[in-house]
Protein backbone atom coordinates (compact mmCIF):
# COMPACT_ATOMS: atom_id res chain seq x y z
CA UNK A 1 0.00 0.00 0.00
CA UNK A 2 3.05 2.27 -0.21
CA UNK A 3 1.50 4.40 -2.97
CA UNK A 4 -2.04 4.64 -1.60
CA UNK A 5 -1.76 8.39 -0.87
CA UNK A 6 -0.70 8.91 -4.48
CA UNK A 7 -3.97 7.31 -5.50
CA UNK A 8 -5.94 9.57 -3.11
CA UNK A 9 -4.11 12.63 -4.49
CA UNK A 10 -5.18 11.52 -7.96
CA UNK A 11 -8.78 11.72 -6.71
CA UNK A 12 -8.34 15.44 -5.94
CA UNK A 13 -6.87 16.04 -9.40
CA UNK A 14 -9.78 14.27 -11.08
CA UNK A 15 -12.33 16.24 -9.04
CA UNK A 16 -10.69 19.50 -10.16
CA UNK A 17 -10.69 18.35 -13.78
CA UNK A 18 -14.36 17.36 -13.50
CA UNK A 19 -15.29 20.77 -12.08
CA UNK A 20 -13.50 22.55 -14.94
CA UNK A 21 -15.31 20.48 -17.59
CA UNK A 22 -18.71 20.92 -15.97
CA UNK A 23 -18.21 24.71 -15.98
CA UNK A 24 -17.68 24.49 -19.77
CA UNK A 25 -21.10 22.87 -20.23
CA UNK A 26 -22.76 25.91 -18.64
CA UNK A 27 -21.44 28.29 -21.29
CA UNK A 28 -24.15 29.59 -23.65
CA UNK A 29 -22.25 28.54 -26.81
CA UNK A 30 -21.32 25.06 -25.51
CA UNK A 31 -23.74 23.14 -27.77
CA UNK A 32 -22.93 25.15 -30.90
CA UNK A 33 -20.45 22.43 -31.86
CA UNK A 34 -22.17 19.07 -31.13
CA UNK A 35 -19.01 17.09 -31.87
CA UNK A 36 -16.88 18.97 -29.33
CA UNK A 37 -19.75 18.98 -26.82
CA UNK A 38 -20.13 15.22 -27.20
CA UNK A 39 -16.45 14.67 -26.45
CA UNK A 40 -16.62 16.87 -23.35
CA UNK A 41 -19.71 15.10 -21.98
CA UNK A 42 -18.12 11.71 -22.65
CA UNK A 43 -15.01 12.88 -20.80
CA UNK A 44 -17.17 14.03 -17.88
CA UNK A 45 -18.85 10.61 -17.74
CA UNK A 46 -15.48 8.82 -17.69
CA UNK A 47 -14.08 11.08 -14.96
CA UNK A 48 -17.21 10.61 -12.82
CA UNK A 49 -16.75 6.84 -13.07
CA UNK A 50 -13.09 7.19 -12.06
CA UNK A 51 -13.98 9.46 -9.12
CA UNK A 52 -16.61 6.99 -7.88
CA UNK A 53 -14.04 4.18 -8.05
CA UNK A 54 -11.45 6.20 -6.16
CA UNK A 55 -13.96 7.34 -3.51
CA UNK A 56 -14.97 3.72 -2.87
CA UNK A 57 -11.31 2.74 -2.71
CA UNK A 58 -10.54 5.54 -0.26
CA UNK A 59 -13.50 4.55 1.98
CA UNK A 60 -12.45 0.88 1.97
CA UNK A 61 -8.88 1.84 2.84
CA UNK A 62 -10.06 3.97 5.80
CA UNK A 63 -12.27 1.09 6.99
CA UNK A 64 -9.37 -1.33 6.74
CA UNK A 65 -7.08 1.05 8.64
CA UNK A 66 -9.61 1.31 11.48
CA UNK A 67 -9.97 -2.48 11.63
CA UNK A 68 -6.19 -2.91 11.65
CA UNK A 69 -5.83 -0.42 14.50
CA UNK A 70 -8.46 -2.38 16.43
CA UNK A 71 -6.53 -5.60 15.85
CA UNK A 72 -9.19 -7.12 13.59
CA UNK A 73 -7.35 -7.59 10.30
CA UNK A 74 -9.24 -9.38 7.51
CA UNK A 75 -6.52 -10.92 5.32
CA UNK A 76 -8.89 -11.72 2.44
CA UNK A 77 -10.20 -8.14 2.40
CA UNK A 78 -6.62 -6.84 2.56
CA UNK A 79 -5.54 -8.87 -0.48
CA UNK A 80 -8.53 -7.72 -2.52
CA UNK A 81 -7.91 -4.10 -1.53
CA UNK A 82 -4.24 -4.44 -2.40
CA UNK A 83 -5.11 -5.78 -5.87
CA UNK A 84 -7.56 -2.91 -6.46
CA UNK A 85 -4.97 -0.34 -5.42
CA UNK A 86 -2.39 -1.92 -7.75
CA UNK A 87 -4.88 -1.78 -10.64
CA UNK A 88 -5.68 1.87 -9.92
CA UNK A 89 -2.01 2.79 -9.63
CA UNK A 90 -1.41 1.28 -13.06
CA UNK A 91 -3.74 3.82 -14.65
CA UNK A 92 -1.68 6.66 -13.12
CA UNK A 93 1.10 5.79 -15.57
CA UNK A 94 -1.27 5.86 -18.57
CA UNK A 95 -1.31 9.61 -19.17
CA UNK A 96 -0.25 9.69 -22.82
CA UNK A 97 -2.35 11.58 -25.35
CA UNK A 98 -4.00 8.44 -26.76
CA UNK A 99 -3.48 5.99 -23.88
CA UNK A 100 -7.25 5.71 -23.29
CA UNK A 101 -7.88 4.68 -26.91
CA UNK A 102 -8.44 1.27 -28.39
CA UNK A 103 -5.39 -0.31 -30.01
CA UNK A 104 -4.51 -1.69 -33.44
CA UNK A 105 -1.69 -4.25 -33.49
CA UNK A 106 0.27 -5.59 -36.45
CA UNK A 107 2.53 -8.64 -36.52
CA UNK A 108 5.18 -9.10 -39.24
CA UNK A 109 7.18 -12.30 -39.57
CA UNK A 110 10.92 -11.62 -39.63
CA UNK A 111 14.09 -13.66 -40.06
CA UNK A 112 13.54 -17.38 -39.71
CA UNK A 113 11.47 -18.53 -42.69
CA UNK A 114 8.64 -20.89 -41.81
CA UNK A 115 9.58 -20.80 -38.14
CA UNK A 116 9.13 -17.04 -38.11
CA UNK A 117 5.75 -17.35 -39.85
CA UNK A 118 4.73 -19.98 -37.30
CA UNK A 119 5.96 -17.71 -34.49
CA UNK A 120 3.83 -14.86 -35.88
CA UNK A 121 0.77 -17.12 -35.69
CA UNK A 122 1.72 -18.01 -32.10
CA UNK A 123 1.91 -14.32 -31.17
CA UNK A 124 -1.48 -13.63 -32.77
CA UNK A 125 -2.97 -16.46 -30.71
CA UNK A 126 -1.19 -15.15 -27.57
CA UNK A 127 -2.77 -11.70 -27.88
CA UNK A 128 -6.18 -13.16 -28.70
CA UNK A 129 -6.06 -15.34 -25.57
CA UNK A 130 -4.84 -12.38 -23.49
CA UNK A 131 -7.90 -10.41 -24.63
CA UNK A 132 -10.19 -13.32 -23.76
CA UNK A 133 -8.73 -13.46 -20.23
CA UNK A 134 -9.10 -9.68 -19.76
CA UNK A 135 -12.56 -9.43 -21.34
CA UNK A 136 -11.28 -7.18 -24.16
CA UNK A 137 -12.88 -7.23 -27.61
CA UNK A 138 -10.56 -8.77 -30.22
CA UNK A 139 -11.23 -8.40 -33.97
CA UNK A 140 -9.00 -9.59 -36.80
CA UNK A 141 -8.66 -6.99 -39.58
CA UNK A 142 -6.28 -8.50 -42.11
CA UNK A 143 -3.89 -11.41 -42.50
CA UNK A 144 -1.48 -12.83 -45.04
CA UNK A 145 -0.69 -16.53 -44.76
CA UNK A 146 2.70 -18.19 -45.08
CA UNK A 147 3.73 -21.41 -46.76
CA UNK A 148 1.40 -24.40 -46.50
CA UNK A 149 2.41 -27.97 -45.84
CA UNK A 150 3.91 -27.68 -42.36
CA UNK A 151 3.76 -30.40 -39.67
CA UNK A 152 0.26 -31.11 -38.34
CA UNK A 153 -1.09 -28.93 -41.13
CA UNK A 154 0.39 -25.81 -39.54
CA UNK A 155 0.26 -22.65 -41.64
CA UNK A 156 1.98 -19.55 -40.34
CA UNK A 157 1.44 -15.87 -40.99
CA UNK A 158 3.50 -13.38 -42.93
CA UNK A 159 1.37 -10.54 -41.57
CA UNK A 160 -1.66 -9.95 -39.35
CA UNK A 161 -3.51 -6.84 -38.20
CA UNK A 162 -6.11 -6.86 -35.44
CA UNK A 163 -8.02 -4.45 -33.23
CA UNK A 164 -8.28 -4.60 -29.43
CA UNK A 165 -11.16 -2.60 -28.00
CA UNK A 166 -11.04 -1.67 -24.31
CA UNK A 167 -10.46 1.46 -22.27
CA UNK A 168 -6.69 2.09 -22.01
CA UNK A 169 -5.95 -0.69 -24.54
CA UNK A 170 -3.33 1.42 -26.36
CA UNK A 171 -1.73 2.63 -23.13
CA UNK A 172 -1.41 -0.89 -21.79
CA UNK A 173 -0.17 -2.49 -24.99
CA UNK A 174 1.92 0.19 -26.70
CA UNK A 175 5.18 -1.16 -25.24
CA UNK A 176 4.54 -4.56 -26.80
CA UNK A 177 5.87 -2.88 -29.94
CA UNK A 178 9.25 -4.17 -31.04
CA UNK A 179 11.08 -7.33 -32.04
CA UNK A 180 10.08 -10.57 -30.33
CA UNK A 181 12.46 -13.56 -30.42
CA UNK A 182 11.68 -17.28 -30.19
CA UNK A 183 14.22 -20.05 -29.50
CA UNK A 184 13.03 -23.67 -29.80
CA UNK A 185 13.53 -27.00 -31.51
CA UNK A 186 12.06 -26.30 -34.94
CA UNK A 187 8.95 -28.35 -35.82
CA UNK A 188 9.96 -27.79 -39.45
CA UNK A 189 13.41 -29.39 -39.02
CA UNK A 190 13.69 -33.09 -39.85
CA UNK A 191 16.90 -33.20 -37.81
CA UNK A 192 15.23 -31.61 -34.74
CA UNK A 193 17.62 -28.67 -34.76
CA UNK A 194 17.29 -25.66 -32.48
CA UNK A 195 16.14 -22.58 -34.37
CA UNK A 196 15.87 -18.86 -33.59
CA UNK A 197 13.18 -16.81 -35.28
CA UNK A 198 11.90 -13.24 -35.04
CA UNK A 199 8.67 -11.32 -35.43
CA UNK A 200 7.98 -7.59 -35.28
CA UNK A 201 4.97 -6.25 -33.36
CA UNK A 202 3.67 -2.77 -34.19
CA UNK A 203 1.13 -1.06 -31.90
CA UNK A 204 -1.01 1.87 -33.07
CA UNK A 205 -3.70 3.94 -31.35
CA UNK A 206 -7.21 3.70 -32.77
CA UNK A 207 -7.80 7.31 -33.85
CA UNK A 208 -10.87 9.23 -34.87
CA UNK A 209 -10.85 10.61 -38.39
CA UNK A 210 -11.15 14.14 -37.03
CA UNK A 211 -7.86 13.90 -35.12
CA UNK A 212 -5.96 17.16 -35.25
CA UNK A 213 -3.45 17.66 -38.09
CA UNK A 214 -4.32 14.35 -39.76
CA UNK A 215 -6.59 15.33 -42.61
CA UNK A 216 -6.60 12.91 -45.55
CA UNK A 217 -7.61 14.10 -49.00
CA UNK A 218 -9.56 11.64 -51.16
CA UNK A 219 -7.38 12.51 -54.18
CA UNK A 220 -4.36 11.20 -52.21
CA UNK A 221 -5.87 7.73 -51.96
CA UNK A 222 -5.88 4.80 -54.35
CA UNK A 223 -8.49 2.21 -53.39
CA UNK A 224 -8.30 -1.32 -54.81
CA UNK A 225 -10.68 -4.21 -54.23
CA UNK A 226 -9.78 -7.90 -54.19
CA UNK A 227 -11.05 -11.24 -52.97
CA UNK A 228 -10.03 -12.20 -49.45
CA UNK A 229 -7.84 -15.30 -49.51
CA UNK A 230 -7.27 -18.06 -46.97
CA UNK A 231 -4.51 -20.59 -46.30
CA UNK A 232 -2.87 -21.88 -49.46
CA UNK A 233 -4.13 -18.95 -51.47
CA UNK A 234 -7.73 -20.14 -51.89
CA UNK A 235 -10.40 -17.45 -52.02
CA UNK A 236 -12.67 -17.33 -48.99
CA UNK A 237 -15.08 -14.80 -50.51
CA UNK A 238 -16.62 -15.00 -53.98
CA UNK A 239 -16.99 -11.22 -54.24
CA UNK A 240 -14.24 -8.61 -54.18
CA UNK A 241 -15.16 -7.21 -50.76
CA UNK A 242 -11.60 -6.89 -49.43
CA UNK A 243 -10.09 -3.40 -49.59
CA UNK A 244 -6.53 -2.21 -50.12
CA UNK A 245 -5.83 1.54 -49.71
CA UNK A 246 -2.61 3.23 -50.79
CA UNK A 247 -1.80 6.69 -49.43
CA UNK A 248 0.03 8.15 -52.41
CA UNK A 249 2.05 10.92 -50.68
CA UNK A 250 3.65 8.50 -48.18
CA UNK A 251 3.35 5.15 -49.96
CA UNK A 252 1.63 3.61 -46.91
CA UNK A 253 -0.53 0.61 -47.86
CA UNK A 254 -3.27 -0.77 -45.61
CA UNK A 255 -5.86 -3.48 -46.11
CA UNK A 256 -8.88 -5.09 -44.48
CA UNK A 257 -10.51 -8.32 -45.59
CA UNK A 258 -12.42 -9.77 -42.64
CA UNK A 259 -15.83 -8.13 -43.20
CA UNK A 260 -18.36 -9.33 -45.76
CA UNK A 261 -19.32 -5.80 -46.75
CA UNK A 262 -16.90 -3.70 -48.78
CA UNK A 263 -17.92 -0.52 -46.94
CA UNK A 264 -17.04 -2.04 -43.54
CA UNK A 265 -13.65 -3.18 -44.81
CA UNK A 266 -12.93 0.31 -46.16
CA UNK A 267 -13.92 1.89 -42.84
CA UNK A 268 -11.53 -0.37 -40.91
CA UNK A 269 -8.73 0.07 -43.45
CA UNK A 270 -9.04 3.85 -43.09
CA UNK A 271 -8.78 3.42 -39.31
CA UNK A 272 -5.42 1.67 -39.77
CA UNK A 273 -4.29 4.37 -42.21
CA UNK A 274 -5.02 7.18 -39.73
CA UNK A 275 -3.09 5.30 -37.06
CA UNK A 276 -0.09 4.76 -39.36
CA UNK A 277 -0.01 8.41 -40.41
CA UNK A 278 -0.05 9.40 -36.74
CA UNK A 279 2.84 7.01 -36.08
CA UNK A 280 4.78 8.45 -39.03
CA UNK A 281 4.25 11.96 -37.69
CA UNK A 282 5.49 10.89 -34.22
CA UNK A 283 8.58 9.22 -35.70
CA UNK A 284 9.43 12.37 -37.67
CA UNK A 285 9.06 14.46 -34.50
CA UNK A 286 11.38 12.13 -32.57
CA UNK A 287 13.90 12.27 -35.40
CA UNK A 288 13.88 16.07 -35.20
CA UNK A 289 14.42 15.92 -31.42
CA UNK A 290 17.33 13.54 -31.94
CA UNK A 291 18.97 15.96 -34.41
CA UNK A 292 18.46 18.89 -32.01
CA UNK A 293 19.88 17.03 -28.99
CA UNK A 294 22.68 15.41 -30.97
CA UNK A 295 22.35 12.06 -29.24
CA UNK A 296 20.19 8.94 -29.21
CA UNK A 297 16.63 9.46 -27.96
CA UNK A 298 15.38 5.91 -28.34
CA UNK A 299 16.92 2.45 -28.48
CA UNK A 300 18.03 1.25 -31.89
CA UNK A 301 15.13 -0.02 -33.98
CA UNK A 302 15.20 -3.78 -34.41
CA UNK A 303 16.59 -4.66 -31.00
CA UNK A 304 14.54 -7.39 -29.38
CA UNK A 305 12.32 -6.49 -26.45
CA UNK A 306 11.36 -9.99 -25.33
CA UNK A 307 12.66 -13.53 -25.74
CA UNK A 308 10.66 -16.73 -25.53
CA UNK A 309 13.00 -19.69 -25.00
CA UNK A 310 11.52 -23.20 -25.21
CA UNK A 311 14.84 -25.06 -25.62
CA UNK A 312 17.32 -25.87 -24.03
CA UNK A 313 15.50 -24.33 -21.03
CA UNK A 314 12.14 -22.63 -20.43
CA UNK A 315 12.24 -18.85 -20.05
CA UNK A 316 10.28 -15.80 -21.20
CA UNK A 317 12.14 -12.57 -20.42
CA UNK A 318 11.54 -8.90 -21.16
CA UNK A 319 14.90 -7.28 -21.82
CA UNK A 320 13.76 -3.78 -20.76
CA UNK A 321 12.00 -4.47 -17.45
CA UNK A 322 14.00 -7.66 -16.73
CA UNK A 323 10.73 -9.38 -15.78
CA UNK A 324 10.99 -13.10 -16.48
CA UNK A 325 9.17 -16.37 -15.91
CA UNK A 326 9.82 -20.04 -16.59
CA UNK A 327 6.16 -20.54 -17.59
CA UNK A 328 6.69 -19.79 -21.27
CA UNK A 329 3.69 -21.90 -22.30
CA UNK A 330 1.51 -19.83 -19.98
CA UNK A 331 2.77 -16.60 -21.55
CA UNK A 332 2.16 -17.89 -25.06
CA UNK A 333 -1.35 -18.82 -23.90
CA UNK A 334 -2.11 -15.22 -22.95
CA UNK A 335 -0.70 -14.84 -19.42
CA UNK A 336 0.81 -11.44 -20.21
CA UNK A 337 -0.47 -9.41 -17.25
CA UNK A 338 2.80 -9.40 -15.27
CA UNK A 339 4.82 -8.36 -18.34
CA UNK A 340 2.38 -5.58 -19.27
CA UNK A 341 2.16 -4.28 -15.68
CA UNK A 342 5.96 -3.95 -15.63
CA UNK A 343 6.00 -2.28 -19.06
CA UNK A 344 3.34 0.29 -18.11
CA UNK A 345 5.70 1.70 -15.47
CA UNK A 346 8.45 2.33 -18.01
CA UNK A 347 9.01 6.01 -18.75
CA UNK A 348 7.47 7.35 -21.95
Amino acid sequence: MSNIWRTVFDLAEKENELQTLELKTKLTHFWNDPEVAGKVTQNIHEIKEAVETLETLKKDFVDFKELAEAGAVDEAFFKKLQARVAEQEKTLFLSGKYDKNNAILEIFSGAGGRDAQDFSAMLLRMYEKYCAKKGFHFALLSQSFGEAGGPEGRIGLKYAAFEIRSKYAFGMLKREAGVHRLVRVSPFSAKQLRHTSFALVNVLPDLEESVEDLQIRQEDLRVDTFRASGPGGQYVNKTESAIRITHLPTGIVVACQTERLQGKNKEKAMKILYAKLYQLKEEQHKKELKEIKGKEVLAEFGSQIRSYVLHPYQMAKDLRTQHETSDVEGVLNGDLEAFIAAEVKLKN
